[in-house]
């Protein structure tokens, strides 16, 4: 898209409010999905997280790492295995989970942001005791060493955004039920980051548009949803499937002090600018 040097000025002057209001605020995003695979939109993600910190707005980055951790479960000669849409950890995929996750994936990402201008700092839910689980337990279920997380330390997140750096954080948190890691849900891990760290947003970035009122249908997405509107959505069978606990993440964290959460396409470059620092809003809030 070509614009006029008024046009340019245009968007400045409109993203200024937002510069205002967001000024010295954290916003958690939670990364992850195509936008973590697709080089152009990675580049995108990682030109607006900067671009947010050279403004003045505190970034915190929560990283998934789904697809690496299957691809070296593959190298290994182990299947990956999902149970109610998480991935079964034993003690030898947490092995993995944990060198994918705090070292691969976070390392590279912390140098892309460096690479970029950035000043990046890799930690991980061990550092400091930061995130705190115990084994999920449900009924009849085994999911393996998946975790609840049941504690949130940011000492470690709030040293780094006071020295200047933008913190990236990999979701394996120390277990306090038995000596050992668990493997902790990305959106989960966020959300309760968010309220710990005293977020102004939280961001989900998924592979969808937001909430729709028909799955199949990208022109029903509802931009807004109040809290109270949730259990009805629910019960119309609006939130399903893996909506349900992006969704709960984004109650927790607004029930509990964030005052807006967001659900947006990571597919769509730039898309935490332009809701952050636009008119324009994208994707799903939940307030």
């Amino acid at each position: 898209m070509n614009l006029s040097h008024s046009g340019r000025a245009q968007v400045l002057v409109e993203a200024l409010p937002y510069i205002q209001r967001y000024y010295g605020k954290t916003v958690v995003i939670k990364y992850g999905g195509n936008a973590m695979i697709s080089e152009e939109l990675r580049r995108a993600v990682i030109s607006d997280i900067i671009l947010l910190r050279l403004v003045g707005i505190h970034v915190v980055v929560v990283h998934g790492g789904g697809p690496e951790i299957s691809e070296m479960l593959k190298k290994t000669g182990k299947e990956s295995r999902f149970v109610n849409g998480l991935r079964y950890t034993d003690q030898e995929t947490m092995e993995i989970v944990q060198m994918v996750l705090c070292g691969k994936v976070n390392k590279d990402l912390v140098a892309t942001l460096n690479r970029a201008g950035g000043q990046a700092v890799g930690l991980c839910g061990l550092d400091g005791g930061m995130l705190k689980a115990v084994r999920r337990q449900e009924e009849g279920v085994d999911y393996g060493l998946v975790g609840d997380v049941t504690e949130v330390d940011p000492k470690v997140i709030l040293d780094a955004i006071h020295d200047g750096f933008i913190p990236v954080v990999s979701t394996v948190a120390q277990g306090t039920d038995q000596e050992t890691s668990y493997n902790v849900n990305a959106d989960t891990a966020a959300a309760r980051i968010a309220v710990a760290v005293g977020a102004e947003k939280l961001i989900l970035l998924t592979d969808v548009r937001g909430l729709l009122r028909d799955r199949n249908d990208e022109g029903t997405l509802i931009s807004q949803v109040r809290l109270s509107e949730v259990p009805g959505l629910v019960s119309e069978g609006v939130i399903t499937g893996g909506m349900i606990p992006k969704v709960a993440c984004c109650v927790d964290a607004a029930e509990n002090g964030v005052r807006r959460t967001h659900i947006l396409d990571g597919r769509i470059p730039h898309s935490i600018l332009i809701e952050v620092l636009s008119h324009a809003g994208i994707g799903t809030m939940i307030w």
